[in-house]
């Protein structure tokens, strides 16, 4: 079966032109379907062009008790910034300070959004997030690694090869490692559902048990490997 998951997302990201095959896909029934799914996915994203240079601006966190241990986000105006886990509350509210040039406020108010989609999440009532991401502080090619592993179902996992492969550099598997290895925002994207060939588990930033206990969450059978 012949798939356009590199094309569209270069075109989305404005990395390229559509080519004449792409256009003629794109008129049939299965490519609108598939353009309309990735252009969600873009838009859960919209923060993802903004301005990286903006003055000092607050950020907003709290931490919420899972099965995982303690959880950490943050989230400013344009949305999500970061999710975090197995750290420290003082690590957590530095590390924001250092890497964003922010003001860090802690607020149940602010996130209370994010928060209650992520208990749903771990209650099982719930399988993606409807919320606004802010990626500014990531790269271009991290850009592209976390839209095509954002639109990995629960319950399904797929190889860093594969993301690699969709992403148009099918040679790129362990860069893509590396570049999940730095998603600022674990499970709201989830890295957990990519795993290495074979069916091995593969890394995961949080530590393999986590990453276990993730997928056992969802029902994905790649939880034993």
């Amino acid at each position: 079966m012949i798939t356009h998951d590199d094309e569209l997302i270069a075109l989305l990201l404005g990395d390229r032109r559509r080519s004449r095959a792409l256009g003629r896909w794109l008129g049939t029934l299965e490519g609108r379907r598939e353009l309309a799914a990735y252009r969600r996915t873009l838009g859960a994203l919209e923060g993802l062009y903004g301005d990286a240079g903006d003055a000092r601006h607050t950020i907003y966190y709290c931490a919420l008790p899972t099965p995982i241990g303690r959880v950490f986000v943050a989230a400013g105006e344009a949305g999500l910034v970061r999710l975090s886990f197995r750290q420290s509350e003082a690590s957590f509210v530095a590390e924001l300070g250092r890497r964003l040039g922010a003001d860090v406020v802690r607020s149940p108010a602010r996130t209370a959004d994010i928060v209650h989609q992520l208990r749903a999440y771990f209650a099982g009532e719930r399988r993606s997030f409807d919320v606004r991401l802010d990626l500014r502080h990531t790269t271009p090619f991290q850009r592209r690694v976390l839209l095509a592993a954002a639109r990995v179902p629960a319950g399904q996992v797929v190889s860093y090869g594969e993301i690699a492969r969709r992403i148009g550099q099918p040679q790129g598997s362990r860069a893509v490692g590396q570049a999940l290895g730095h998603n600022p925002v674990p499970i709201v994207i989830p890295c957990h559902r990519v795993i290495a060939a074979g069916g091995r588990i593969g890394g995961y930033t949080g530590g393999l048990g986590i990453k276990r206990k993730l997928l056992r969450l969802e029902g994905a059978l790649a939880a034993a490997g």
